[in-house]
């Protein structure tokens, strides 16, 4: 009885563990599918950044549009997006602000927004730069701007 045991502890221990050939192919299982995965999720985490700075442009646009509203223009280029936190020296007594929460994030990337009145194309332009902050480029690169 004594000899049996040990043969059934014997076969229990040879077939517990894994074979490096089986953890080989696991790995390389594991490998591909970060391989194919991986830069879609990239790519699609670019695709968010830029939403979320069409998304903050937006809200500018409605926070500039109430400040004209209430004083009767928009800010000037050196007032600034500043001009939505405290109210400018140049602004009337009817400037009810503050017309941001939070200040003036920066964009997804770190980069100040620039803002311009008169713009190219209307009465104000906000741009990002994009992720490498130069004017111009493509793709994540680009200029976002508003209007």
């Amino acid at each position: 009885m004594y000899r049996v045991q040990n043969q059934d502890t014997a076969a229990r221990v040879r077939q517990a563990g894994f074979t490096l050939l089986e953890l080989l192919v696991v790995i390389v299982i594991i490998g591909l599918l970060a391989a194919y995965v991986g830069p879609k999720y990239f790519s699609q985490l670019g695709k968010s950044e830029v939403t979320v700075a069409k998304a903050q442009i937006e809200a500018f646009e409605k926070s500039l549009d109430t400040y004209r509203l209430d004083v009767g223009r928009y800010p000037t280029t050196e007032e600034g997006l500043n001009a939505l936190l405290t109210a400018p020296s140049t602004a009337s007594a009817k400037w009810n602000g503050p017309y941001l929460k939070k200040g003036v994030p920066l964009d997804p990337w770190g980069h100040a927004y620039q803002y311009r009145a008169p713009g190219t194309k209307g009465e104000y332009e906000i741009v990002s730069l994009g992720k490498d902050g130069q004017p111009g480029g493509e793709g994540e690169n680009a200029d976002i701007t508003s209007q």
